[in-house]
């Protein structure tokens, strides 16, 4: 056996749900350019799970049915109250709500397809409320109904900020959404893909996802270039920041991607974003600033920026908290998530690798006294 550090270049598993070849990822063979200008998230979570584009009435019954889903257990609310709110992350909140979602779900240890499918729109659906009531209720506010006739980005805007939003903002939330669904076997993916192929339940493979999104080498990244951005402070300081973070051999985040070599696709469309949506807020100091990161760090390092750098600006203008960016990751992905344990269940093995052993030969007892 040949071990590879990382499971680098390692290939896993088939799957028929998103590819990345030669830096052009696609989902079910479309490419993301095409959906992120064309396709609404709802299309998209559609296009995962049943492996083609919805009809009207079949994009119609999927908004309905999230919607008529996205209510929580009141004993999820009433659990988000006893956090010591000062100390918990919301992806740690997350964490714990999803895994608290199962004992409340009749369903929950049903492993028919149906009851599976069922468990998908619940998951995808209260997901967003998750993320929204435990923000809210951190700050002492009352959560928000969804409203059934918003769709599921423009329900997660209102349900965090209790106002109806703007077009604009619904169209670079929802772009985000669809450019964040699904990534190929990354570390959460993967995570699900094993969880589940123990027979594990729909929510544990969830709960063991978020856990691998939640650190800052997979999820993490935007709510850490947003930090940067307010270290900069202004436009003028960008480049010798990053000449003394880089003379320092600090990381910067944002930047190159484990898989795309040219560059990853997703991130020019969430630039575009970010300059409509700082103009429109008046502070487009966020995205010059980011503009000269950009240049300054590629002027040293071939690494373009990666799908977190502009999502960061973007997040930041529709006015979301910061340590909100990676659950937000989370409020998409989960489709793509869900559409990997759906094809793990419909084909599985145990997902069971080897190890290269590199510790000391065959060892004798030695008895507690002669040690």
């Amino acid at each position: 056996m040949t071990s590879t550090r990382g499971l680098e270049g390692v290939v896993a598993t088939e799957s028929s749900i998103s590819s990345i070849i030669d830096d052009t990822l696609t989902y079910v063979g479309y490419n993301i350019d095409d959906l992120a200008e064309n396709a609404s998230f709802e299309e998209v979570i559609y296009l995962l799970w049943h492996k083609r584009l919805p009809k009207k009435d079949e994009l119609t019954e999927l908004k309905k049915q999230l919607s008529d889903n996205m209510a929580l257990p009141q004993e999820i609310i009433n659990h988000f109250k006893t956090y010591p709110i000062d100390k918990v992350h919301p992806m740690a909140a997350l964490r714990s709500a999803v895994s608290l979602l199962g004992l409340y779900d009749d369903l929950s240890e049903d492993m028919s397809d149906e009851a599976n499918y069922q468990k998908a729109i619940k998951l995808q659906a209260k997901i967003a409320t998750v993320v929204t009531t435990f923000s809210r209720v951190r700050k002492g506010l009352d959560p928000v109904e969804p409203r059934a006739d918003l769709g599921y980005a423009a329900n997660f805007l209102y349900m965090l900020s209790g106002k109806e939003p703007e077009e604009i903002e619904i169209e670079a939330f929802d772009k985000a959404l669809v450019l964040h669904a699904d990534h190929e076997l990354n570390a959460s993916t993967f995570t699900a893909r094993v969880c589940v192929a123990t027979l594990s339940d729909m929510y544990s493979g969830v709960t063991a996802a978020i856990g691998a999104l939640k650190g800052p080498l997979h999820g993490g990244a935007n709510e850490q270039v947003m930090k940067m951005l307010s270290e900069i402070g202004s436009e003028e300081n960008a480049e010798a920041y990053i000449k003394e973070k880089l003379a320092n051999k600090e990381k910067i985040m944002g930047f190159g991607h484990r898989v795309y070599r040219k560059g990853d696709p997703r991130a020019k469309h969430l630039r575009e974003m970010s300059k409509q949506l700082t103009k429109l807020r008046g502070e487009e100091k966020w995205y010059n600033m980011s503009i000269r990161v950009e240049a300054a760090f590629t002027a040293e390092k071939p690494l373009p920026p990666n799908v977190d750098f502009y999502s960061a600006s973007v997040y930041h203008s529709l006015g979301i908290d910061h340590d909100l960016f990676t659950p937000i990751f989370a409020v998409s992905r989960v489709s793509g998530w869900i559409a990997h344990i759906l094809e793990q269940y419909a084909n599985n093995r145990l997902i069971r690798p080897r190890a290269d052993y590199v510790g000391p030969g065959m060892q004798k007892y030695v008895p507690i006294n002669e040690r």
